[in-house]
């Protein structure tokens, strides 16, 4: 995988103000060559996001939260696979989603489940109708506010730096496996996200073992624009939907994706 030259080795030398940490190069195949990312030993706060993105942005370093759940399971235990990803801008995401479409949508949703749709591949959705432009890089910080408040849903969450291009490769720069058996080579989802930075504004603010958080800058603001992202959400997780409360895609994109400024994905 192309990647940047890697700041992690110097991390210490490189002027930046962190908490204790620890660097990973632990993967599933034994120790990788290089650290895959750093992250705090203890839980982040608030205000850690925006200090992180401008310390990092100028050394080639990105941020993301590390979940660990209630388990406890932080990046040593995640299997990291560097090895089996390739890089995010040698596939186009249109091309992903519709053989993901083509593969998953007849088998885990029949009928009326997938309306307006069937199992042709719809395309992607367009661009969402916007008056107002929200800076992405706010409400990523945003949504990382609300997920490390003392009643979130992420209750200790660790704050992390990542050697990556742009926030939509942070999953396969560390080789995050955490779709595993559904998709082996997470650079492929990876495209998807790029796709959706460009057109949606989204940062990916959090990870955990089989879980990813994105933050939605210009998310879809009607109905039509929300199913059709919707379609592309099973494409890219179906067990978001087909094995969840709302199960079919016009429910889903009503609860959680119109006018949603975060959107989750979890991967059984």
């Amino acid at each position: 995988m192309a990647t940047l030259p890697n700041p992690l080795p110097s991390l210490v030398t490189s002027g930046l103000q962190l908490p204790p940490g620890t660097l990973v190069d632990e993967t599933h195949d034994g120790p990788w060559h290089e650290p895959l990312l750093w992250y705090a030993d203890g839980p982040a706060t608030p205000d850690t996001w925006p200090r992180l993105l401008a310390e990092g942005r100028a050394v080639g370093l990105l941020p993301v939260l590390l979940d660990g759940g209630t388990r406890g399971e932080w990046p040593e235990n995640w299997e990291l696979s560097p090895g089996m990803t390739s890089y995010p801008g040698d596939h186009d995401a249109e091309e992903v989603l519709g053989e993901l479409w083509e593969e998953y949508a007849e088998d885990e949703l029949e009928g009326a489940a997938i309306e307006p749709f069937g199992p042709d591949w719809p395309g992607l959705a367009p661009d969402p109708s916007v008056s107002d432009t929200v800076d992405a890089e706010e409400r990523a910080a945003g949504i990382v506010a609300r997920l490390t408040a003392e009643d979130s849903r992420m209750p200790g969450a660790r704050a992390a730096l990542v050697p990556a291009r742009r926030s939509a490769d942070i999953p396969a720069a560390i080789g995050w496996t955490g779709p595993l058996n559904y998709e082996n080579d997470v650079a492929r989802l990876c495209a998807v996200l790029r796709s959706w930075e460009d057109r949606f504004g989204i940062r990916v603010v959090a990870l955990g073992f089989d879980h990813l958080t994105v933050s939605v800058a210009t998310p879809p603001t009607t109905v039509d624009e929300a199913v059709a992202v919707a379609a592309e959400h099973f494409a890219f997780c179906p067990d978001n939907i087909a094995h969840n409360t709302p199960d079919t895609l016009r429910a889903y994109a009503d609860q959680y994706v119109l006018g949603k400024e975060s959107w989750s994905f979890w991967w059984d």
